[in-house]
Formats: C-alpha cells, structure tokens, sequence
C-alpha cells in the first residue's frame, strides 16, 4: 500500500501523522507550505478542491477532511483498537466525543483563527473572539466533565478520539487560551509525552527543513 499525507505542520494534519505514527503504518510527508499560498494552487485544488490540509492519498484515491481520514486510517489495523471494535456501546462513545471535538471544542478555535488571519480581511471581525473564548472555556468544561478521573475519554485504552482532543487542547494553549481544570491539564501531559506524537512533529519537521 502506498499512502501520502499531504499537509503542513502544526495544523490539522498532525492529528493524521500521530494517528499513523500510533498505528504503525508507513507513509510519505508531503508538505504543502501554507505560508507560501501552495493549498490553492491548481495543483493541490485537485486534490481537495477546499484548499485546506491534509489530505492523503492511498493506492491512488483521495481522502480529506482529518476525522474521516483518520476513521479510515484506523480500519487498516483494526487490531490496534485506535477505533473500538467490539463493543457498540463504546463505539458510540468514540463517535460522540469525536464529533465534540470537532464541532464544540474546535470551533470556537477556528472561529479565532479566521477572524485573525484566515479571512480576507474585509470578511473579519474583532469582536467574534471575546464570543469565541467564552465558547471555548464551555467546551473545556464539558470535556472536564466527560474525562472525569480517567486517563483517557473512553476509560484506561487511548483511542483516536484522544488524539482530536489532545490536538484542539494543544491548539487552544498555542491560541494563549487557559485551561485550569486539573484533570485536563493532566490529560494534556499525558497525550504529550506519547512517543507516537514525538515522532509526527519530527517527521512534520524534517518536511520542512528538505
């Protein structure tokens, strides 16, 4: 099998790099340099016509948007459990705090980042990002909730879904933003010395500097 992530470090595309790196699973890096206006060229709009990181391609055919390429990463190797597998129950509890991560706790991330830099700048507006912070400061609430004393959202096992979170709480702390939940602070110290994560950021690195 052949698998190209094409994406830009320190963006969304290292939730895809940590997850392959988690599993296991050989792949190339191939940088498209934000800075330099490559996601909306010709080339990369064929890819994904969004202009947005990462993309893969696998054995020829496309993948975008980082939860599906992930949820797809993880069938490759079932076994690693990244996905859970054997129970329903479970299963439903992985998809809930994915789509948490996506749509509650990133969000009001994104919503900064837009207004700050990623709009055309007659689109931006200032005032979003005291709304933002507060939305932001709700979700970390609700995730504290959810996490509760475990190690991990789904219990004792570390999953994919952790890899979401983890990643939209390290975007948040580079967004300046506080998080003083105890067990969140925890959570992140955990996620951050994962070995697996070391190596996505070394491998994101490298692109940059070939």
């Amino acid at each position: 099998m052949s698998l190209t992530v094409y994406g830009y470090p320190n963006t969304r595309t290292l939730r895809v790099t940590w997850l392959l790196e988690e599993l296991g699973l050989d792949y190339s890096f191939q940088l498209v340099d934000l800075m330099k206006g490559e996601a909306r060229q010709t080339s990369f709009l064929e890819l994904n016509a969004g202009g947005k990181v990462p993309a893969i391609r696998v054995d020829g055919g496309i993948i975008t948007e980082s939860l599906a390429i992930m949820n797809y990463l993880c069938t490759l190797k079932p076994e690693a459990e990244l996905i859970p597998t054997y129970s329903a129950f479970r299963r439903a509890h992985y998809d809930q705090w994915s789509v948490f991560a996506i749509a509650e706790l990133e969000q009001p991330l994104w919503t900064i980042g837009k207004h700050k830099f990623a709009l055309p700048k007659d689109y931006r507006v200032r005032e979003m990002e005291a709304t933002s912070v507060y939305e932001f400061q709700v979700a970390l609430d609700l995730l504290s909730k959810g996490l509760g004393q475990q190690d991990y959202i789904l219990g004792d096992s570390f999953s994919a879904a952790d890899i979401l979170l983890g990643h939209c709480l390290f975007w948040g702390m580079s967004f300046g933003q506080s998080i003083e939940q105890e067990n969140l602070k925890a959570y992140i110290g955990r996620l951050g010395v994962r070995p697996a994560l070391g190596l996505a950021r070394q491998k994101e690195k490298q692109a940059m500097s070939d």
